[in-house]
């Protein structure tokens, strides 16, 4: 247990870089589709290496999960981090992140909708404090001047992250974690690429050096950083802690990566958010906490259905 509660957190860790690499690149000249694009492709090429041996012999798991993979890497994986990139542009990586991490919030209010049952009354309160964490993190009192446009990239990473959540709810168990990550992978580098070829992605790189903390280094760093750190072993750390904690208890250890990310962005960045938006940060933790906490023991309807969400896709979780 503990070896496993260290490997889950080195995981967020790890997973909470991506936003201060992303944002040293972008600040250099490069769009958030190349950071995205580059991202994806260099993961998957490495993951690759531990996933094919992982099929040996049992090649027809790819037919019987294609859906699944095709999915995950359109929804999980492309849509998701380039909506967080483009958020990331334009906010704070902390604030950025905190409304992606709504995606469970929302999970609940779609199922409200769809089953016409309220849920219990600790899954409405997480809800509600969950909002009124964001009204402070988007500090509506106008002390601080919010993005708007970014704000709505946020959400937009939000609710891919929760469609992914339905998606691999109905995941087919035989699919192993490390095939899943790499296939989605593959599958969201092609289509950004395709994006590009078309017109439809800006794409722009730069060599321009990047700065992170005191440093100045060269932009492979901060490349090399997103692709091996913040994404091959961040997957993979965040799938041997699934399999050493079970996935509920590392679906409640995930939420430490918006502490880390906003540490990170402060260390790298000299990026932190104002008091306001840190209590309101708190707030929205806590409710998805209590979210969580509550959907995992009430054997509702709803409860099931939230469960399945949150604890199959902590398999393989794709916040960026």
């Amino acid at each position: 247990m503990a070896s496993g509660l260290g490997v889950a957190l080195f995981s967020s860790a790890v997973f909470g870089l991506s936003g201060s690499f992303a944002k040293a690149l972008l600040e250099t000249g490069w769009t958030p589709g190349a950071a995205v694009t580059a991202r994806l492709t260099g993961a998957a090429l490495i993951l690759a290496i531990p996933a094919i041996p992982a099929l040996r012999g049992r090649w027809h798991q790819l037919r019987d999960n294609w859906l699944t993979i095709v999915l995950f890497g359109l929804i999980g994986v492309a849509a998701c981090q380039l909506f967080y990139f483009n958020a990331v542009s334009r906010l704070s990586v902390g604030v950025a992140l905190l409304l992606e991490y709504l995606a469970p919030v929302l999970i609940v209010l779609w199922i409200w909708a769809a089953s016409r049952k309220r849920p219990s009354p600790l899954t409405i309160a997480g809800t509600l404090l969950s909002l009124g964490g964001l009204g402070l993190v988007l500090d509506l009192t106008g002390a601080v001047k919010i993005d708007l446009i970014g704000v709505l990239w946020g959400i937009a990473a939000a609710v891919c992250l929760a469609i992914y959540f339905f998606i691999t709810a109905k995941e087919n168990d035989t699919l192993p974690p490390i095939v899943l990550a790499s296939g989605g992978l593959m599958v969201g580098a092609v289509v950004m690429w395709l994006a590009a070829a078309t017109g439809l992605l800006p794409m722009a790189f730069s060599t321009a050096d990047t700065r992170l903390g005191p440093w100045v280094t060269p932009w492979w760093v901060a490349l090399g950083g997103l692709v091996v750190m913040a994404t091959v072993l961040a997957y993979v750390a965040g799938i041997v802690a699934a399999r050493a904690l079970g996935s509920k208890v590392a679906s409640f250890v995930s939420l430490t990566e918006v502490l880390f990310a906003v540490i990170w962005a402060w260390l790298l960045l000299g990026e932190l958010p104002g008091p306001i938006q840190l209590l309101g940060g708190l707030l929205i933790v806590g409710g998805v906490l209590l979210v969580r906490l509550d959907e995992l023991k009430t054997p509702s309807i709803a409860g099931a259905a939230l469960q399945a969400a949150l604890v199959h896709a902590n398999d393989v979780e794709p916040v960026p």
